[in-house]
């Protein structure tokens, strides 16, 4: 018992020295060297939609006409459509569909990326910026009234990114063959339509729209039409491409970017929404 009253004092002391520590003391945090970090503000969009709903059933018999000619339960699995498979769908969603007719095959895909940034000074828009303006440079749009650095020197478009982000490029066959190949800009000679790879306006906060004719030998010409765009924390890629029967037919270019681009607009109205 001698001892207690020592080691009574000794916890007072230790106690003493704790208060005046400042350890716990809200005040020390904005002592110059201790600067509150704010973390930067979360995207918009926290979820994705159903990608295979995404899309109007009317735009899909639109898009795709060689189902109207099937029966009625090939014509729904037609509509369904075919979902990308992802390990997160909070993150990343795709839907594809696919119609053939007697005179060209069809194939529309629709991708949405919900962008995050995992650091915390860097907000998951500006993240989704930086990955969007990573796929324009990749997708090599021409600069204005002059041609992409992969292009031949008819003009051609060039090579259209996939969802797996490949590209295939135009070969010198489709380059020759593509009547829109040298459409000139708005403005130019001749007053038609620029139907080259561009960027686009009033759709979502940026967008490019790119336009590939690629040909295999003998085989039928394939143009795909993508249309990319970001809102927000997301990035929308659409796709669509028409192979003809026929190898002596080409898609019309102006058609299929028309209708592109008209179900892209329709996806960021749904996004607003």
């Amino acid at each position: 018992m001698a001892y207690v009253p020592g080691v009574a004092l000794l916890a007072a002391l230790v106690a003493g020295c704790s208060v005046g520590s400042g350890a716990d003391d809200p005040a020390a945090d904005s002592e110059p060297g201790n600067p509150t970090v704010s973390a930067a503000p979360p995207g918009k969009y926290r979820t994705l939609p159903e990608s295979c709903r995404a899309v109007p059933r009317s735009t899909l018999k639109d898009l795709l006409p060689g189902a109207a000619g099937l029966p009625e339960v090939q014509q729904e699995k037609i509509y369904e459509g075919t979902a990308v498979v992802t390990y997160d769908t909070d993150r990343q969603v795709g839907c594809r569909w696919k119609a053939d007719a007697p005179d060209a095959s069809r194939n529309l895909s629709i991708d949405f990326e919900r962008v995050v940034s995992y650091d915390p000074a860097v907000s998951d828009d500006d993240r989704a910026r930086e990955v969007y303006a990573k796929r324009e440079d990749d997708a090599e749009l021409p600069a204005p009234g002059g041609v992409t650095p992969s292009a031949s020197a008819t003009g051609s478009p060039s090579g259209t990114p996939s969802a797996s982000g490949g590209t295939p490029s135009a070969s010198p066959d489709a380059d020759a063959a593509d009547p829109d190949a040298d459409a000139p800009a708005p403005g130019g000679t001749g007053g038609g339509a620029d139907l080259r790879p561009r960027l686009l306006g009033g759709l979502g906060d940026a967008a490019f729209l790119d336009d590939a004719l690629t040909r295999a030998g003998s085989t039928a010409q394939r143009r795909t039409v993508s249309v990319v765009f970001r809102t927000s924390n997301v990035i929308v890629t659409v796709q669509y491409t028409e192979q003809p029967a026929l190898v002596t037919e080409v898609p019309d270019s102006r058609e299929l970017q028309e209708k592109t681009q008209a179900l892209a607009q329709k996806l960021a109205e749904t996004l607003s929404d």
